[in-house]
């Protein structure tokens, strides 16, 4: 069993905004690092942000940064993705993940061997 269930996902024109959820059992939630992958077509995994629940640190990959914004709700134990100034190369399947060495890996690469979500895809037409 998945223990984070993503939303939110959609097509917009470029230039558009989206918000993204992942939601986590009680367990996954606390004192964790959350945060969100995006795969697209025909290319690698990459990270895009991060945060630790217990103190709100966030952590983005460069290519989001001024763009996207992760954020927690604690009361509905979910994970917020804004993302604003959508580009077409933002077009991918966008997964959750809860696990410590989330906050690292959306910086490093792809997350290879952490559990993901089963995505929501964004697609962004120009």
């Amino acid at each position: 069993q998945v223990p984070v269930v993503e939303s939110g996902g959609g097509s917009v024109e470029a230039g558009g905004s989206l918000r993204l959820s992942c939601v986590a059992s009680e367990y996954t939630y606390n004192m964790n690092c959350i945060g969100w992958f995006r795969q697209a077509p025909g290319k690698e995994r990459d990270g895009v942000a991060g945060i630790y629940t217990g103190d709100g640190t966030t952590y983005y990959a460069d290519s989001v940064k001024g763009r996207f914004t992760i954020s927690q709700d604690n009361a509905k134990r979910t994970v917020y993705l804004q993302m604003n100034s959508l580009k077409p190369e933002d077009t991918a399947m966008y997964y959750c993940s809860a696990h410590p060495d989330v906050c690292r890996a959306v910086i490093d690469g792809p997350g290879a061997g952490l559990a993901m979500g089963r995505g929501t895809q964004v697609t962004v037409s120009s």
